[in-house]
């Protein structure tokens, strides 16, 4: 099954979602736990109907506005989520994902992303290579390369050590010695996912 919305709409926690991904007043947003449980509904409605999102709809640019650490106690049904939180608007992060090749056909195995993080006058910007597997809806990448800036102008650029050699083994490494998203929700307004360290994100689409 592919679309690029979760269907029903009309669903509840869909609702939750959409009105707490909404940039409007914050009285308007529903509470940091209504939204908790929105995600983890979301996640699982959309395992159960084996819902696909294209790549394509991931393409661009995304800014952090919701996240969900896990607690440290597991518990039989999984990981145990934390209240969650909205990301105020003077921290502005965001992830980027584009064709590793801009004259090239979109490739799932031949991505760039980036992670950039602003405080204040200083942006700390971390890039590397990035592959989607469609079937799982999952999105494994690594960083190596990492740029600073200061008013918008980079003052420092370079690789982690090893990070031309991870690049170049990137395509062959198994998703068991990568970080990545397994995305649950994926729209043109917003995108939802959970990380490899158990904790959940919605992500807005930067206009």
């Amino acid at each position: 099954m592919s679309t690029n919305l979760i269907s029903p709409t009309s669903s509840d926690f869909l609702e939750t979602l959409t009105k707490a991904a909404a940039l409007g007043q914050k009285s308007a947003r529903p509470p940091a736990a209504e939204v908790v449980q929105a995600l983890l509904e979301t996640e699982k409605f959309t395992k159960q109907q084996r819902i696909n999102y294209p790549l394509e709809s991931l393409i661009g640019s995304w800014r952090l506005h919701f996240v969900v650490s896990p607690k440290k106690s597991r518990q039989r049904s999984g990981v145990k989520m934390g209240n969650g939180f909205y990301v105020p608007k003077f921290v502005k992060a965001q992830i980027s994902l584009s064709p590793a090749e801009t004259d090239s056909n979109l490739n799932p195995n031949q991505l760039k992303i980036a992670n950039q993080l602003h405080v204040g006058t200083i942006s700390f910007k971390f890039n590397g290579p990035a592959k989607y597997l469609g079937k799982k809806n999952l999105l494994a990448f690594e960083f190596t390369q990492f740029q600073l800036g200061f008013l918008g102008l980079t003052i420092y650029s370079g690789g982690f050590r090893g990070g031309e050699k991870k690049n170049q083994e990137f395509e062959q490494k198994h998703i068991r010695d990568l970080p990545f998203f397994a995305f649950f929700a994926i729209n043109e307004k917003y995108i939802a996912a959970r990380g490899r360290g158990g904790g959940l994100a919605i992500w807005v689409k930067e206009v």
